[in-house]
């Protein structure tokens, strides 16, 4: 008797696992959130070495991964698409060589100004030739960026903060130098095409810098009198490029007081947005972005700190209007506990383990967060002291390299690249979700344990875009409910990313309310192309009254009068405040 109902147990647990296996899932594009600005990744530092040293055939290749949009034979993207490259403004160390309190060649770089005042736009050539392959490849946006002042300009005529000084390496009369220095690069690079989105003038202000790369600590106080300078040289020059900032090297930095480096740069969106802190208000400068800026470090140990973090500083910015933008994040500090999924240590973690808890980072931050921009850190980079994957999305080795982690070449002897699976799990969101994307409502599946996920809406409501991470070890289900919703679906294709796959493509689902399988450890991309006619006969527009415009479902004015629809394209519209299917 006693195993018979062991047997029934067993059966009934077997059940319950088998039901918990598939969810149902339900997609609203009618309740929307943040807009998406774009996903993207940082030059910092190996880019332009590699622009300068690797093959033709090298480098093209890592850019193609990086931007291209395109799809090969198998129907899976050549590239993950990048819709944001974030570009580092060189300080100039490498010309001081041995000097410049950097030991890493490769940390060192150039800078556009010269010592006599002079510019010169051949600098950084390797930089610039990925920026240019960014730009033919349709990037949409570009976002520069500066860890220091021109050497000329600071304090102790060096990229880093030698003397630790507790604020800013720059010289007191040079802010307005370092200021046009900025624009100057700014307007450069936009009058030669490039849509220079945002320029961040400081880059994780707290911390010391005292040696290792280009960086300097700056006070609130501090950061504020430089961004009302750039403020007025963009202007002056009439550019449209926003001032995005502070780029703090933790989330937490921008909404509470923080004890570690004395305090310095923390509790920021107050401190610059709070009309009542008249020092370092900036919130009114015609230039400064309605969003603030933050790193993913050091907040993704746990699973509280992974949503806490991140609700937090959506709530501190959403009082002040402010968008969260992502700009950085590689797998600095310890390990995550394995509470959230992630293996016990960096030791018994794969690569791809890695790159699937920072699918899982993307998740919570787009929907905790409420994030409107993503990017990684370093895009490409050397793997040294068995750090696996946990810095770069493409793998650089030199020619001289001897494939072991204590002996690694120099890059300057040229090398060969490797995408990791770091670049195809980033190109799960950032291929397919697009600037001006919204993210919109998903209900029906599980926890940021076992299988979550994110959903978002083309501009023009012809596509729909849903992300899905699978922490467990088994395979999980997904059907989507039997709604008005899938009924206007009219194509399905399925992108796979796991330990065998990089954005595999799958174009043979039929019916999305049945069951489809997400493998084990894997991020799954769906895109639902939308046949928005289904069950409209006909259209009747009463043109009396249709004389406000017509407007698409995200409340964009696509025409100025009634009188320009038939010119639309097929889609769903709003005329005077009527809903209209033109098919």
């Amino acid at each position: 008797m006693k195993r018979f109902y062991l047997s029934l147990l067993l059966a009934a647990s077997l059940f319950t696992v088998k039901a918990q296996s598939t969810f149902t899932i339900t997609l609203d594009p009618t309740t929307t959130y943040q807009t998406i600005s774009d996903f993207g990744a940082s030059d910092c530092w190996t880019a332009d070495y590699v622009g300068k040293y690797f093959s033709a055939a090298q480098k093209s290749q890592a850019a193609k991964w990086l931007f291209s949009q395109n799809f090969d034979s198998n129907g899976a993207p050549e590239g993950i698409g990048l819709s944001v490259w974030r570009v580092n403004i060189g300080a100039g160390s490498a010309d001081q060589g041995s000097e410049s309190n950097i030991s890493d060649a490769t940390r060192r770089t150039d800078c556009f100004l010269s010592k006599d005042g002079t510019y010169n736009w051949d600098k950084s050539s390797g930089q610039q030739y990925f920026m240019q392959q960014a730009k033919q490849y349709g990037v949409d946006n570009f976002l520069l960026f500066s860890n220091s002042a021109p050497v000329y300009f600071t304090a102790n005529g060096l990229a880093n903060n030698k003397n630790n000084a507790s604020g800013a390496n720059l010289k007191a009369d040079s802010y307005d130098d370092f200021a046009e220095f900025l624009a100057n690069v700014t307007a450069h690079f936009s009058e030669n095409g490039y849509n220079i989105k945002y320029i961040d003038p400081v880059n994780e202000p707290a911390f010391n810098w005292t040696d290792g790369q280009e960086g300097s600590p700056w006070q609130n106080n501090e950061i504020s009198k430089l961004v009302r300078e750039l403020d007025k040289s963009l202007t002056s020059r009439n550019l449209s490029t926003q001032i995005i900032m502070p780029e703090a090297s933790s989330l937490d930095r921008l909404y509470q007081q923080c004890s570690n480096y004395n305090g310095r740069a923390s509790n920021q969106i107050e401190a610059f947005w709070n009309k009542t802190n008249t020092d370092t208000y900036i919130g009114d400068l015609s230039h400064v972005a309605k969003a603030v800026a933050g790193h993913d470090y050091w907040t993704f140990t746990t699973n509280d700190a992974l949503t806490t973090t991140r609700e937090n500083v959506a709530a501190a910015a959403a009082k002040y209007g402010l968008n969260v933008m992502q700009t950085e994040w590689s797998m600095l500090d310890a390990a995550p506990n394995a509470e959230t999924g992630f293996p016990d240590s960096y030791e018994n973690a794969t690569d791809m383990d890695i790159a699937l808890f920072m699918g899982k980072l993307i998740h919570i931050g787009m929907t905790q967060g409420n994030f409107i921009s993503w990017s990684y850190w370093t895009a490409m980079a050397q793997s040294m002291y068995a750090q696996k994957n946990r810095f770069e999305l493409i793998r650089l080795n030199a020619t001289d390299d001897n494939n072991t982690y204590e002996s690694y070449g120099n890059l300057n002897t040229g090398g060969t690249v490797t995408a990791t699976p770091n670049l195809w799990v980033l190109g799960n969101y950032s291929r397919f979700i697009r600037p001006g994307y919204k993210r919109i409502a998903l209900s029906g599946d599980g926890d940021i344990n076992s299988l979550m996920g994110s959903a978002y809406v083309s501009p023009d409501g012809k596509k729909v875009v849903a992300v899905f991470v699978n922490m467990n070890a088994v395979a999980k289900g997904v059907k989507l409910a039997a709604d008005n919703f899938s009924k206007t679906i009219s194509s399905v294709k399925k992108y796979t990313t796991d330990a065998t796959n990089n954005l595999t493509c799958d174009e043979t689902i039929t019916d999305p309310t049945l069951r489809i399988t997400v493998p084990p450890g894997s991020v799954v991309t769906f895109t639902f192309d939308l046949d928005t006619t289904a069950g409209i006969n006909n259209v009747k527009i009463d043109s009396a009254k249709a004389d406000n415009g017509i407007y698409n479902l995200n409340g964009q004015k696509v025409a100025d009068s009634a009188d320009k629809y038939n010119s639309l394209e097929h889609g769903v519209y709003i005329i005077n405040g009527k809903k209209l299917i033109k098919k």
